[in-house]
């Protein structure tokens, strides 16, 4: 099993979400995040005052997966979530030891 992490812009959450449906993800994580990476934040202008924006909005998307439908997982973020745009995001890949459903005890792969 693997945990699957990603780092995506908030206006894509709905693509992804489709795509993970369709390739039969059952649950997902959401939690909104701020980072940045190699664009390194943006400036902006309020009231004609210039200031730095350092940590950008982000998504984190968290996904618990078969390693059977890993790469199917891993081929629909990239494809939904893909602007062509600096700061589309990341997928992380997690080695996930076990799995237990709280309300019925059940464990591995049948827990998901």
């Amino acid at each position: 099993m693997k945990m699957v992490c990603a780092i995506i812009k908030p206006f894509k959450l709905d693509d992804v979400r489709e795509a993970l449906s369709g390739v039969g993800v059952q649950g997902i994580t959401v939690t909104e995040v701020k980072g940045f990476g190699r664009q390194k934040g943006h400036t902006e202008l309020y009231r004609g005052a210039e200031y730095v924006v350092d940590f950008l909005p982000k998504v984190k998307i968290e996904v618990a997966v078969d390693e059977s439908v890993l790469d199917a997982v891993i081929e629909a973020i990239s494809n939904s979530a893909n602007t062509g745009k600096i700061g589309d995001g990341k997928i992380f890949v997690y080695a996930l030891e076990q799995v237990i459903r709280i309300r019925t005890g059940e464990t591995g792969a049948e827990a998901l």
